[in-house]
């Protein structure tokens, strides 16, 4: 049995990336760490032609196998290899429903399933994306920062994204972020467009905030700005949890933006009756962490806490620089 780190059959990475080679898979390679894999489709058999022999040579070698994909993809991958086979089918929607918690979830089932024994573990997942209807920022992260969150577990994890439904600029970010790419059925590459760190996204501002801020605050303490929101939440169609929601993630972002930002530090609030944004901008490069705010930490001197909560409870959250400065904005009420 040939058992590699880099997941490559009987070449170094390194090897094989300087002589451009392309080399199949073999159903015995084993990896140590997460290989993180993209394969770009353009129609249902070319997703079958990538998917189904990933998962059979999985299951032929008493891997388990995992499809967290939309229900249309699900539907082909279970008619393609019929009943009875031991794939674990997740819908998509639950598992992706927030970047966080898919980190959360996945890194429980690798953690069960390694501390079973397991020496490799496959997974095949439809990440959100605009051409489903999802925004795309905080998956951007995701994709990113998965790298390093899954990177102690045994698995192989293949991306596919439809060409015909996914935006240029998601397929620019998901090859940045992806250290692997299956160029065709059967091949798996290094991929030179390969880029460590978040990519760059642009910041999208939501519709809402074509209108006036009802809040508006420059340098303003956590507690003025609980205050203020307080009273403008009153007025909204919010239940308590949301209007919790919206108090803590207004506090919190604003004293990160103090605390780890540079002056000045702007807060905003727009809303509709069922619908609460909140932005805030400072002057700072935001954190370097591509982990920031998608897994829980306990260091005092990091946001990564506050940050991390505001993933599992807003409905959206949006974190980069532009020419106005580094944003934190969140909504909470409903995805638009």
């Amino acid at each position: 049995m040939c058992t590699r780190s880099d997941g490559f059959p009987g070449i170094g990475r390194a090897a094989a990336a300087s002589i451009g080679l392309r080399y199949f898979e073999v159903i015995s390679v084993v990896v140590t760490g997460f290989f993180h894999e993209t394969a770009f489709y353009g129609s249902d058999d070319d997703f079958l032609a990538h998917v189904v022999p990933f998962l059979e040579n999985g299951l032929r070698a008493g891997e388990p196998s995992v499809v967290a994909c939309g229900e249309w993809n699900t539907s082909l991958v279970r008619g393609a290899l019929g009943r009875g086979t031991a794939v674990l089918y997740v819908p998509g929607a639950d598992q992706y429903s927030r970047p966080s918690e898919a980190i959360s979830q996945y890194r429980a089932l690798f953690r069960e399933h390694t501390e079973a024994g397991s020496r490799q573990m496959r997974v095949v997942g439809d990440v959100p994306h605009p051409g489903v209807g999802v925004r795309w920022d905080w998956w951007a992260r995701y994709e990113a920062a998965v790298n390093q969150a899954y990177a102690e577990f045994p698995v192989w994890g293949l991306c596919p994204y439809d060409t015909r439904t996914t935006p240029p600029e998601v397929l620019a970010d998901v090859t940045r972020t992806h250290p692997n790419v299956a160029t065709a059925p059967g091949t798996h590459e290094v991929n030179p467009g390969y880029r460590e760190g978040v990519p760059g996204s642009t910041q999208v501002p939501d519709p809402l905030e074509r209108r006036s801020p009802l809040v508006e605050l420059v340098d303003p303490t956590a507690g003025a700005v609980r205050e203020a929101v307080g009273s403008v939440i009153g007025r909204l169609r919010l239940g308590e949890d949301e209007s919790h929601d919206v108090v803590y993630a207004s506090s919190e972002i604003v004293t990160n933006g103090l605390t780890h930002g540079t002056a000045p530090v702007r807060f905003r609030l727009w809303a509709d009756e069922k619908r609460v944004v909140v932005s805030v901008t400072d002057q700072g490069s935001g954190p370097s962490d591509p982990l920031a705010g998608l897994v829980p930490t306990t260091e005092t001197l990091s946001a990564g806490l506050g940050l991390w909560i505001l993933h599992r409870t807003c409905d959206y959250v949006s974190m980069g620089r532009d020419a106005d400065g580094f944003t934190v904005r969140v909504s909470v009420g409903g995805q638009t």
